[in-house]
Protein backbone atom coordinates (compact mmCIF):
# COMPACT_ATOMS: atom_id res chain seq x y z
CA UNK A 1 0.00 0.00 0.00
CA UNK A 2 0.95 3.62 -0.25
CA UNK A 3 0.04 6.37 2.30
CA UNK A 4 0.18 9.66 1.44
CA UNK A 5 0.26 11.73 4.78
CA UNK A 6 0.85 15.11 6.34
CA UNK A 7 1.37 16.24 10.11
CA UNK A 8 1.33 19.47 11.16
CA UNK A 9 2.23 20.65 14.30
CA UNK A 10 -0.60 23.02 15.63
CA UNK A 11 -0.23 25.51 18.89
CA UNK A 12 3.51 26.31 18.30
CA UNK A 13 5.42 29.03 16.01
CA UNK A 14 4.34 29.75 12.66
CA UNK A 15 7.80 28.00 11.86
CA UNK A 16 6.91 24.39 11.85
CA UNK A 17 9.63 22.93 9.67
CA UNK A 18 11.74 22.28 12.44
CA UNK A 19 9.51 19.73 14.03
CA UNK A 20 7.83 18.58 11.12
CA UNK A 21 11.66 17.26 9.82
CA UNK A 22 11.27 15.20 13.00
CA UNK A 23 8.40 12.95 11.52
CA UNK A 24 10.29 12.60 8.70
CA UNK A 25 13.54 11.72 9.86
CA UNK A 26 11.05 8.64 11.43
CA UNK A 27 9.75 7.82 8.33
CA UNK A 28 13.65 7.50 6.83
CA UNK A 29 14.65 5.27 9.42
CA UNK A 30 12.47 2.81 9.24
CA UNK A 31 13.34 1.67 5.58
CA UNK A 32 10.75 1.31 3.96
CA UNK A 33 10.48 3.28 0.46
CA UNK A 34 9.31 6.53 0.67
CA UNK A 35 9.40 9.78 -0.76
CA UNK A 36 8.96 13.54 0.90
CA UNK A 37 7.68 16.82 -1.51
CA UNK A 38 6.22 20.39 -0.40
CA UNK A 39 2.67 19.14 0.57
CA UNK A 40 3.12 15.36 1.75
CA UNK A 41 5.53 12.51 2.67
CA UNK A 42 4.42 9.07 1.16
CA UNK A 43 5.77 5.81 2.44
CA UNK A 44 5.13 1.78 1.06
CA UNK A 45 4.68 -1.22 2.42
CA UNK A 46 2.11 -3.39 4.41
CA UNK A 47 -0.71 -1.94 5.89
CA UNK A 48 0.60 -2.63 9.96
CA UNK A 49 4.03 -1.24 9.16
CA UNK A 50 3.11 1.66 7.17
CA UNK A 51 0.54 2.51 9.76
CA UNK A 52 2.83 2.49 12.55
CA UNK A 53 5.77 4.53 10.83
CA UNK A 54 2.50 7.36 10.66
CA UNK A 55 2.01 6.82 14.26
CA UNK A 56 5.56 6.99 15.30
CA UNK A 57 6.03 10.33 13.03
CA UNK A 58 2.33 11.63 15.09
CA UNK A 59 4.09 11.10 18.31
CA UNK A 60 7.66 12.49 17.28
CA UNK A 61 5.56 15.88 16.31
CA UNK A 62 3.29 15.63 19.11
CA UNK A 63 6.49 15.43 21.77
CA UNK A 64 6.99 19.41 20.23
CA UNK A 65 3.48 20.38 19.79
CA UNK A 66 0.14 20.48 21.96
CA UNK A 67 -1.82 19.16 19.08
CA UNK A 68 -1.04 17.66 16.10
CA UNK A 69 -2.90 17.45 12.74
CA UNK A 70 -2.96 14.53 10.67
CA UNK A 71 -4.34 14.53 6.89
CA UNK A 72 -3.71 10.72 5.26
CA UNK A 73 -4.60 9.35 2.13
CA UNK A 74 -3.83 5.27 1.35
CA UNK A 75 -4.09 3.69 -1.87
CA UNK A 76 -4.28 -0.21 -0.67
CA UNK A 77 -3.56 -1.87 -3.59
CA UNK A 78 -3.08 -6.11 -2.52
CA UNK A 79 -0.05 -7.31 -4.48
CA UNK A 80 1.67 -4.37 -5.98
CA UNK A 81 5.50 -3.85 -6.20
CA UNK A 82 7.05 -0.88 -6.04
CA UNK A 83 3.73 1.69 -6.44
CA UNK A 84 5.94 4.51 -5.12
CA UNK A 85 7.92 4.72 -8.46
CA UNK A 86 5.60 2.44 -11.00
CA UNK A 87 2.74 5.01 -10.81
CA UNK A 88 5.00 7.83 -11.60
CA UNK A 89 6.97 6.56 -14.18
CA UNK A 90 3.85 4.94 -16.35
CA UNK A 91 2.59 8.78 -16.30
CA UNK A 92 6.02 9.63 -17.54
CA UNK A 93 6.08 7.29 -21.00
CA UNK A 94 3.17 8.37 -21.49
CA UNK A 95 4.19 12.40 -21.51
CA UNK A 96 7.13 10.77 -23.38
CA UNK A 97 4.69 9.75 -26.26
CA UNK A 98 3.32 12.97 -27.20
Amino acid sequence: MLVAFSVTPIGVSESVGDIVAEAVRVVRASGLPNRTDAMFTTVEGEWDEVMAVVKQAVDAVAAHAPRVSLSLKADVRPGAVDALHAKVEHVERRLAEQ
